[in-house]
């Protein structure tokens, strides 16, 4: 078979975009393959989030190129596909910058790449259009064999898109408006991934929380009802969704925490900035009170849950009490884990024409005290767990022999030491210590041990 090297940036809808491409081109006889060298086809699938991110692809097209250079040399002819938001970004650019390209395709016109490839034997091709028909409908369903090989918890694009325009973000240029896929169409992918083992989901959008998809009869379904569906299906044992907006957490969804054991007590709820001022610079709709508020109505329903979130510093304007303000908000709420990252302007949003930038080496000195912040209520939290019982789902061997790695339910590493191979299934694991980035513990054997859930003490510390 050709040979395809499918590297994938970014978030999580990457991720899934990325096994969606390798199944497309699976039916045209690509084969992945782990590296680039020795690969017909390379594909690059793109975030351009911050421009870190985008300069990471610049620098890899000059490593693909020799690679593709070195190769024909050989004989073998190599093709470089550039997928993703850098794609619908910066189309022409890349086609400028960097000649050894062959196709550049947005992330909503993916599922025409058998037809552009074969345009892109004549000429270089880029396509960033924003199609009005549904791609999803057009991609073909992962082997029960491939499904098994990418393992027992999967991702699942239920809503693309954002209509929120937050001054910073590129979404609803590189995404486009949102778009939820209908109900009868996600549950099929579902029952197809939960007939081939997948146990553990993920129900993800850039607005997941704003789904609205076409349920039966034409009733719009929000997100609570599809997981209440999601969770009749058998053999899903969790599910989680991400990524959130305040705006869009209504009660239906809060009351899903509470009511569906399913669904894993940890949400991942961005709230960028703890100043009102940046937040309304931001267009964020939400002020610092009114998240707070929210956090006490999702904790009232479900009080074990542990939250995450997203943080920006040095948005234009911000100044030392506007940081001290998200400083405050961090340790009030006592996140689990958090990311955090320095504006990055991003070409065509609101942001980057506003005066007042924050100079690098104020961002700097701000994002190194946030994530000393956020590093100590993350520690504090996984301490916590110690000489508690959680459940913990097995997903893959260890590091060392004898040893199985798997998710607490708050979505932390947890190695255990046994003798039997138990992936898959779901074990009472006893919490022994805490390392920087996992837990480590032992099946229990006896009841006794205290509960896997923190309390609120533990959870705000």
């Amino acid at each position: 078979m050709k040979k395809v090297h499918i590297k994938s940036f970014g978030c999580q809808m990457n991720v899934y975009d990325g096994q969606r491409m390798a199944d497309i081109l699976g039916e045209q006889g690509f084969e992945e393959t782990a590296t680039p060298e020795g690969a017909d086809l390379i594909l690059l699938n793109t975030c351009h989030i911050r421009d870190r991110a985008v300069q990471k692809v610049y620098t890899e097209l000059g490593k693909l190129r020799d690679i593709k250079t070195a190769q024909k040399a050989e004989g073998q002819d190599t093709r470089i596909i550039v997928a993703g938001c850098v794609a619908q970004a910066e189309g022409a650019e890349i086609q400028r910058r960097q000649p050894a390209v062959d196709l550049v395709v947005g992330p909503q016109a993916y599922h025409r790449l058998p037809e552009l490839l074969e345009r892109a034997r004549a000429r270089r091709v880029v396509d960033t259009d924003l199609p009005i028909d549904d791609k999803f409908g057009h991609l073909p369903a992962p082997r029960p064999q491939t499904i098994r090989q990418r393992g027992i918890s999967a991702f699942v694009t239920v809503q693309e898109g954002c209509d929120k325009f937050c001054a910073f973000c590129v979404v609803p240029y590189t995404r486009g408006a949102e778009f939820s896929r209908p109900v009868a169409q996600v549950m099929a992918e579902i029952e197809r991934l939960a007939a081939s083992g997948v146990q553990d989901v993920t129900l993800i959008g850039q607005n997941v929380n704003a789904y609205h998809g076409e349920g039966p009869y034409g009733r719009v379904w929000g997100l609570a009802r599809l997981m209440h569906r999601v969770a009749e299906v058998p053999g899903i044992a969790r599910i989680r969704y991400t990524t959130s907006h305040p705006r869009d957490m209504d009660d239906d969804l809060i009351a899903a925490h509470r009511d569906l054991p399913q669904v894993m007590p940890f949400l991942h709820l961005p709230v960028q900035a703890g100043s009102d001022r940046i937040l309304a610079a931001m267009n964020r709709k939400h002020s610092a009170e009114d998240y707070r508020r929210l956090v006490d109505r999702i904790r009232q329903a479900r009080p074990d849950i542990a939250l995450s979130s997203d943080f920006i510093v040095g948005f234009p304007g911000e100044t030392d009490a506007d940081f001290e303000a998200t400083l405050a908000l961090v340790d009030e709420i006592g996140f689990a884990s958090s990311y955090s990252f320095k504006y990055s302007p991003r070409p065509g949003t609101p942001a980057a024409d506003l005066d007042d930038a924050v100079p690098a080496v104020v961002m700097d000195e701000r994002l190194q005290r946030l994530q000393a912040r956020i590093e100590h209520h993350r520690q504090a939290f996984n301490h916590a767990m110690v000489g508690r019982t959680v459940e913990v789902l097995l997903e893959r061997a260890g590091r060392h022999p004898g040893q199985l790695a798997g998710k607490s339910p708050y979505l932390q590493a947890v190695q255990i030491e046994t003798e039997t191979n138990q992936i898959g299934e779901l074990v009472q694991v006893v919490i022994e210590r805490a390392g920087s980035n996992s837990l480590f513990g032992r099946k229990a054997e006896a009841a006794g041990a205290g509960t896997g859930k923190p309390s609120s003490e533990d959870i705000a510390a």
